[in-house]
Protein backbone atom coordinates (compact mmCIF):
# COMPACT_ATOMS: atom_id res chain seq x y z
CA UNK A 1 0.00 0.00 0.00
CA UNK A 2 1.38 3.54 -1.09
CA UNK A 3 0.37 7.10 0.20
CA UNK A 4 -0.62 9.86 -2.45
CA UNK A 5 1.85 11.86 -4.17
CA UNK A 6 2.28 14.91 -3.08
CA UNK A 7 4.70 18.02 -5.06
CA UNK A 8 6.35 20.06 -2.94
CA UNK A 9 7.83 23.29 -4.20
CA UNK A 10 11.51 23.25 -2.61
CA UNK A 11 14.20 26.50 -2.22
CA UNK A 12 17.40 25.85 -2.06
CA UNK A 13 21.19 27.44 -1.86
CA UNK A 14 24.86 26.78 -2.75
CA UNK A 15 28.08 27.51 -3.38
CA UNK A 16 28.92 26.75 -7.19
CA UNK A 17 32.09 26.54 -7.31
CA UNK A 18 33.00 22.89 -7.26
CA UNK A 19 30.10 21.76 -9.31
CA UNK A 20 29.53 21.69 -13.20
CA UNK A 21 26.60 23.47 -12.56
CA UNK A 22 23.15 23.63 -11.29
CA UNK A 23 21.65 20.69 -13.95
CA UNK A 24 22.45 16.81 -13.42
CA UNK A 25 25.35 15.55 -15.17
CA UNK A 26 26.22 11.79 -16.79
CA UNK A 27 27.16 9.99 -13.16
CA UNK A 28 30.65 9.21 -14.89
CA UNK A 29 31.95 12.58 -15.25
CA UNK A 30 34.57 13.89 -12.47
CA UNK A 31 32.42 16.62 -11.73
CA UNK A 32 28.90 16.37 -11.43
CA UNK A 33 26.14 18.56 -11.47
CA UNK A 34 23.83 20.20 -7.99
CA UNK A 35 21.36 18.59 -8.79
CA UNK A 36 23.03 15.03 -8.87
CA UNK A 37 23.56 15.81 -5.26
CA UNK A 38 19.55 16.97 -4.49
CA UNK A 39 18.18 13.84 -6.73
CA UNK A 40 20.67 11.34 -4.82
CA UNK A 41 19.38 13.22 -1.83
CA UNK A 42 15.65 12.46 -2.53
CA UNK A 43 16.51 8.88 -3.27
CA UNK A 44 17.64 8.26 0.39
CA UNK A 45 14.06 9.44 1.94
CA UNK A 46 13.13 5.34 0.02
CA UNK A 47 10.08 6.58 -2.19
CA UNK A 48 7.93 4.66 -4.20
CA UNK A 49 8.06 6.48 -7.00
CA UNK A 50 10.54 7.41 -9.46
CA UNK A 51 12.40 10.78 -8.60
CA UNK A 52 12.59 13.66 -11.36
CA UNK A 53 13.29 17.40 -10.04
CA UNK A 54 12.37 20.20 -12.08
CA UNK A 55 14.66 23.17 -11.23
CA UNK A 56 13.50 26.88 -12.36
CA UNK A 57 16.60 28.05 -13.03
CA UNK A 58 19.76 26.89 -14.82
CA UNK A 59 23.37 28.14 -13.17
CA UNK A 60 26.71 27.69 -14.86
CA UNK A 61 29.72 26.21 -13.37
CA UNK A 62 31.11 28.59 -11.07
CA UNK A 63 28.09 29.76 -10.38
CA UNK A 64 26.50 30.60 -6.92
CA UNK A 65 22.78 30.70 -5.66
CA UNK A 66 21.60 32.32 -2.56
CA UNK A 67 18.00 31.25 -3.52
CA UNK A 68 17.34 28.88 -6.41
CA UNK A 69 13.97 26.67 -6.33
CA UNK A 70 12.99 23.09 -7.73
CA UNK A 71 9.46 21.03 -7.99
CA UNK A 72 9.37 17.23 -6.71
CA UNK A 73 7.01 14.63 -6.51
CA UNK A 74 7.09 12.23 -3.56
CA UNK A 75 5.10 9.43 -2.69
CA UNK A 76 5.83 7.08 0.43
CA UNK A 77 5.92 3.46 0.87
CA UNK A 78 3.42 1.26 3.15
CA UNK A 79 0.80 3.44 3.32
CA UNK A 80 2.45 6.32 5.45
CA UNK A 81 1.85 9.54 5.46
CA UNK A 82 3.33 12.47 3.35
CA UNK A 83 6.69 13.95 4.93
CA UNK A 84 5.71 17.62 6.44
CA UNK A 85 7.22 20.71 5.19
CA UNK A 86 9.75 20.94 8.05
CA UNK A 87 10.80 17.38 7.81
CA UNK A 88 11.34 16.94 5.03
CA UNK A 89 13.75 20.29 5.04
CA UNK A 90 15.46 18.50 7.81
CA UNK A 91 16.01 14.84 5.86
CA UNK A 92 17.35 16.42 2.45
CA UNK A 93 20.29 18.51 4.74
CA UNK A 94 21.29 15.39 6.47
CA UNK A 95 21.76 13.39 3.49
CA UNK A 96 23.16 16.19 1.15
CA UNK A 97 26.28 16.75 3.88
CA UNK A 98 29.19 17.55 3.32
CA UNK A 99 28.16 19.19 0.30
CA UNK A 100 28.19 23.34 0.07
CA UNK A 101 24.14 22.83 -0.76
CA UNK A 102 21.63 23.77 1.52
CA UNK A 103 17.45 23.10 0.98
CA UNK A 104 16.35 26.66 2.51
CA UNK A 105 12.14 26.08 2.92
CA UNK A 106 9.54 23.09 1.57
CA UNK A 107 5.96 23.56 0.73
CA UNK A 108 3.33 21.57 -0.54
CA UNK A 109 1.87 22.81 -3.70
CA UNK A 110 -1.01 21.94 -6.33
CA UNK A 111 -0.29 18.76 -8.76
CA UNK A 112 -0.25 21.55 -11.44
CA UNK A 113 2.34 23.73 -10.07
CA UNK A 114 5.89 24.25 -12.05
CA UNK A 115 8.58 25.72 -10.58
CA UNK A 116 9.92 26.75 -13.98
CA UNK A 117 6.57 28.13 -15.76
CA UNK A 118 5.57 29.46 -12.35
CA UNK A 119 8.43 31.89 -11.56
CA UNK A 120 7.33 35.55 -12.20
CA UNK A 121 11.18 36.80 -12.12
CA UNK A 122 14.91 35.83 -11.00
CA UNK A 123 17.30 38.45 -9.39
CA UNK A 124 20.83 37.89 -10.63
CA UNK A 125 23.67 39.75 -8.37
CA UNK A 126 27.15 40.11 -9.92
CA UNK A 127 30.14 40.83 -7.02
CA UNK A 128 32.96 42.59 -7.99
CA UNK A 129 35.51 44.28 -6.65
CA UNK A 130 38.20 46.81 -7.55
CA UNK A 131 41.78 47.88 -6.13
CA UNK A 132 43.50 44.99 -6.66
CA UNK A 133 46.43 44.43 -8.59
CA UNK A 134 46.57 40.95 -8.86
CA UNK A 135 44.11 38.31 -7.68
CA UNK A 136 46.23 37.01 -5.31
CA UNK A 137 45.29 40.31 -3.48
CA UNK A 138 41.91 39.15 -3.01
CA UNK A 139 40.74 38.47 0.54
CA UNK A 140 41.20 34.32 1.24
CA UNK A 141 37.42 34.36 2.09
CA UNK A 142 36.41 36.51 -0.96
CA UNK A 143 37.74 34.06 -3.68
CA UNK A 144 35.41 32.22 -5.93
CA UNK A 145 33.00 34.65 -4.37
CA UNK A 146 33.64 38.06 -6.79
CA UNK A 147 35.07 39.31 -9.93
CA UNK A 148 38.57 41.18 -8.98
CA UNK A 149 38.88 43.89 -12.00
CA UNK A 150 41.64 45.38 -12.65
CA UNK A 151 42.37 48.65 -11.63
CA UNK A 152 41.52 50.97 -8.86
CA UNK A 153 38.58 53.04 -10.44
CA UNK A 154 35.45 52.21 -11.65
CA UNK A 155 32.96 55.19 -12.52
CA UNK A 156 29.65 54.17 -10.94
CA UNK A 157 27.41 57.05 -12.78
CA UNK A 158 28.64 55.71 -16.15
CA UNK A 159 27.59 52.16 -15.61
CA UNK A 160 24.60 53.30 -14.13
CA UNK A 161 23.96 55.53 -17.33
CA UNK A 162 24.60 53.12 -19.75
CA UNK A 163 22.80 50.07 -18.14
CA UNK A 164 19.72 52.25 -18.17
CA UNK A 165 19.78 51.67 -22.32
CA UNK A 166 19.31 47.61 -21.15
CA UNK A 167 16.10 48.47 -19.36
CA UNK A 168 12.74 47.41 -20.63
CA UNK A 169 11.69 44.79 -23.82
CA UNK A 170 14.27 44.50 -26.50
CA UNK A 171 16.58 41.81 -28.33
CA UNK A 172 19.38 40.95 -27.01
CA UNK A 173 20.81 39.05 -29.35
CA UNK A 174 24.23 40.47 -28.80
CA UNK A 175 24.29 40.06 -25.14
CA UNK A 176 23.76 35.92 -25.34
CA UNK A 177 26.22 33.22 -25.99
CA UNK A 178 25.67 30.50 -29.02
CA UNK A 179 24.68 27.68 -27.46
CA UNK A 180 22.44 24.46 -28.59
CA UNK A 181 19.18 26.03 -27.92
CA UNK A 182 20.06 29.35 -29.63
CA UNK A 183 17.69 28.34 -32.73
CA UNK A 184 14.89 27.87 -30.26
CA UNK A 185 14.93 30.74 -28.20
CA UNK A 186 13.38 34.44 -28.70
CA UNK A 187 16.33 36.27 -27.90
CA UNK A 188 13.67 38.79 -27.30
CA UNK A 189 13.33 39.76 -23.42
CA UNK A 190 12.16 42.12 -21.08
CA UNK A 191 14.76 43.43 -18.05
CA UNK A 192 12.62 44.93 -15.02
CA UNK A 193 15.48 46.32 -13.13
CA UNK A 194 19.29 46.84 -13.89
CA UNK A 195 21.38 48.76 -11.12
CA UNK A 196 24.91 48.92 -9.91
CA UNK A 197 25.90 49.68 -5.90
CA UNK A 198 28.61 50.39 -3.69
CA UNK A 199 28.56 47.43 -1.20
CA UNK A 200 30.72 45.52 1.04
CA UNK A 201 32.71 42.66 1.37
CA UNK A 202 31.56 39.19 3.19
CA UNK A 203 32.71 40.10 6.35
CA UNK A 204 31.63 44.16 6.26
CA UNK A 205 32.98 45.17 9.73
CA UNK A 206 36.45 44.15 8.71
CA UNK A 207 38.55 47.15 6.44
CA UNK A 208 39.69 45.63 3.04
CA UNK A 209 42.60 47.74 2.47
CA UNK A 210 41.86 50.08 -0.35
CA UNK A 211 39.36 47.61 -1.73
CA UNK A 212 35.87 48.92 -3.10
CA UNK A 213 33.23 45.81 -3.64
CA UNK A 214 30.73 46.36 -6.20
CA UNK A 215 27.35 45.02 -7.35
CA UNK A 216 24.80 45.13 -10.05
CA UNK A 217 21.36 43.76 -9.72
CA UNK A 218 19.77 42.40 -12.85
CA UNK A 219 15.86 41.65 -12.78
CA UNK A 220 13.59 39.78 -15.47
CA UNK A 221 11.41 37.02 -16.00
CA UNK A 222 14.27 34.41 -17.70
CA UNK A 223 17.37 35.36 -19.04
CA UNK A 224 19.33 34.28 -22.18
CA UNK A 225 22.33 31.39 -21.80
CA UNK A 226 25.50 33.49 -19.95
CA UNK A 227 23.28 37.08 -20.69
CA UNK A 228 24.15 38.50 -17.15
CA UNK A 229 27.50 37.89 -17.22
CA UNK A 230 27.95 39.71 -20.82
CA UNK A 231 25.89 42.05 -19.89
CA UNK A 232 28.02 43.08 -16.74
CA UNK A 233 31.17 42.63 -18.48
CA UNK A 234 29.92 45.50 -21.08
CA UNK A 235 28.99 47.87 -18.00
CA UNK A 236 32.37 47.04 -16.71
CA UNK A 237 34.05 48.32 -19.57
CA UNK A 238 31.68 51.23 -19.47
CA UNK A 239 33.01 51.47 -15.77
CA UNK A 240 36.29 52.21 -16.86
CA UNK A 241 36.56 53.95 -20.07
CA UNK A 242 37.03 51.37 -22.31
CA UNK A 243 33.58 51.71 -24.04
CA UNK A 244 30.96 54.75 -23.60
CA UNK A 245 27.42 54.28 -22.38
CA UNK A 246 26.16 54.72 -25.77
CA UNK A 247 28.59 51.52 -26.91
CA UNK A 248 26.38 49.68 -24.53
CA UNK A 249 23.00 51.15 -26.65
CA UNK A 250 25.18 50.17 -30.03
CA UNK A 251 25.50 46.84 -28.83
CA UNK A 252 22.05 46.20 -28.22
CA UNK A 253 20.77 47.60 -31.72
CA UNK A 254 23.50 45.26 -33.45
CA UNK A 255 20.98 42.30 -32.30
CA UNK A 256 24.36 40.36 -33.44
CA UNK A 257 26.11 37.82 -30.67
CA UNK A 258 29.45 38.22 -33.07
CA UNK A 259 29.36 41.78 -32.64
CA UNK A 260 30.39 41.79 -28.64
CA UNK A 261 33.08 42.42 -27.83
CA UNK A 262 36.37 40.00 -27.55
CA UNK A 263 37.50 38.55 -24.24
CA UNK A 264 34.36 40.97 -22.19
CA UNK A 265 32.33 38.20 -20.30
CA UNK A 266 33.06 38.26 -16.58
CA UNK A 267 33.88 34.99 -15.10
CA UNK A 268 31.88 32.93 -13.07
CA UNK A 269 32.83 33.47 -9.89
CA UNK A 270 31.10 37.00 -8.54
CA UNK A 271 27.22 35.54 -9.99
CA UNK A 272 24.46 34.68 -7.92
CA UNK A 273 21.30 34.12 -8.17
CA UNK A 274 19.62 35.86 -5.51
CA UNK A 275 15.33 35.09 -5.87
CA UNK A 276 13.48 33.25 -8.01
CA UNK A 277 9.73 35.09 -7.41
CA UNK A 278 6.71 33.46 -7.36
CA UNK A 279 2.77 34.62 -7.05
CA UNK A 280 2.55 35.54 -3.39
CA UNK A 281 2.58 32.61 -0.45
CA UNK A 282 5.25 30.77 -2.78
CA UNK A 283 8.40 33.34 -2.19
CA UNK A 284 11.20 32.54 0.17
CA UNK A 285 12.52 35.79 1.25
CA UNK A 286 16.51 35.33 1.83
CA UNK A 287 17.23 37.16 4.92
Amino acid sequence: MTSSKVRYLIFFQYFGTKYSGVMKAPSHQAILGVENYLEHAVSKLRPANDIRLWISSRTDSGVHALCNSLHVDIQRKDGKPPFSEDVLVKALNYHLQPEPISILSASIVPDNFHARYRALSRTYVYRLVTGCSHRSELPVFEKNLCWSVYGSHLNGTAVQEAAQFLLGTHDFSTFRSISSEMPFKSPVKTLHQVHITPSVGFLSHYTYRNLQFWELVFKSRSFLYKQVRRMTGALVQVGQGRLTPLDIKDLLEARDSMAFPQNCIAPPDGLFLKEVEYEEGNVYEET
